[in-house]
This record gives C-alpha cells, structure tokens and sequence, in this order.
C-alpha cells in the first residue's frame, strides 16, 4: 500500500509541476509569431490539449490490463 500511495503521489507530483511548452515544430512557431501573444498562447494550449488524449487513452488501458493481471485470486 505504501508503493501504490507513493506512487500515485509522485504522478500527481509530475502531472501538476509541468511548464508551459513553447511552439511545438517551425511550422507552429513561425505562425505563432504572426498571430501574436494571445493567439500563440491559445495555439499552444490547443496542442497540448490534442496531446493529452493518446496519453488518457494509453493510460487507462495500461490500468485496466494491470488490474486483470493483478487480481487477488
């Protein structure tokens, strides 16, 4: 219990530390850099949004398949 407690701390350690990403490749930064401040920031919030949903996915299913792995019999 006190690894699983540990665990999970250090994930949402991780998960809430995290800095603002700058543009992602040359083609978003040269963009960014015409739309302006406030355009740019929403752009990469966007990206950043896009990205966390392959993570959810890939998440949720590694929990389900380690709770079938790790049942008590």
């Amino acid at each position: 219990m006190k690894k699983c407690s540990l665990a999970f701390l250090l994930m949402f350690l991780v998960l809430f530390s995290v800095q603002t990403a700058q543009a992602q490749c040359s083609i978003c930064t040269k963009t960014a850099m015409q739309l302006g401040e406030q355009p740019a920031q929403g752009m990469n919030s966007g990206v950043i949004y896009l990205m966390f949903a392959p993570f959810a996915v890939m998440g949720y299913v590694g929990y389900r398949w380690w709770k079938h792995e790790y049942r008590p019999e």
